[in-house]
C-alpha cells in the first residue's frame, strides 16, 4: 500500500539523514522525498511517499515521533490530504509540432516557461494522475529532459 507521510522537523543539520535512515532501515523504499523550510524558518517539512504494509508503517511513524528534532508526524490516508507535484519537461518542438504542444499544454493548464527554435520547457502542477497523463501525451514528441519535485501534501 502507498503512504504519504508528512514530518515537521527542526531545521537543523543531520535531521534529514536521521529520518531517511530510520525509514530505509525499516525496509521501506522511498518513492518520493521532498524537503523545504516552512513559513517558520526554524522548521522544515519533509514529505515522504513510500510503499509498505500498515503494521510496519505504524511502527515506523511511532519511531519517527521519538527522534530528536521531530516536531510532528502525520500519515495521510487516501483523501485526507491535498497532494500536488511540480514537473518541468523539456520537449522537442519544431515548427510542425509546436502548435499541437501548445494546445496540449493549454488543456492541462501548463505553462510554457522557455521557448527555443527546437524545444519547449513546460511547467505543470497537479496530482500524480494528471502528471502521468500529461507525460504520456508528450512522449511521442520526444522528451529531452525531465525534473520532478516529488509529492507535496497538506492535511485538508
Amino acid at each position: 500500500m502507498r503512504h504519504t507521510i508528512s514530518v515537521l522537523v527542526e531545521n537543523t543539520f543531520g535531521v534529514l539523514a536521521r529520518v531517511t535512515g530510520l525509514i530505509s532501515g525499516r525496509g521501506f523504499n522511498i518513492d518520493s522525498l521532498n524537503v523545504a523550510p516552512t513559513h517558520d524558518a526554524s522548521l522544515s517539512r519533509i514529505t515522504i511517499v513510500l510503499k509498505g504494509d500498515e503494521s510496519a508503517l505504524s511502527l515506523c511513524t511511532k519511531q519517527l515521533r521519538k527522534l530528536v528534532n521531530v516536531v510532528e508526524v502525520a500519515d495521510f490516508s487516501e483523501g485526507q490530504a491535498v497532494a500536488r507535484e511540480l514537473v518541468l519537461i523539456k520537449v522537442r518542438a519544431d515548427s510542425r509540432t509546436r502548435a499541437e504542444l501548445l494546445q496540449i499544454a493549454g488543456v492541462f493548464r501548463a505553462k510554457i516557461v522557455n521557448l527555443t527554435a527546437d524545444t519547449l520547457i513546460i511547467e505543470v502542477t497537479g496530482d500524480e494522475g494528471k502528471i502521468n497523463a500529461f507525460l504520456g501525451l508528450l512522449e511521442p514528441f520526444g522528451i529531452v529532459e525531465l525534473a520532478r519535485t516529488g509529492q507535496l501534501a497538506l492535511k485538508r
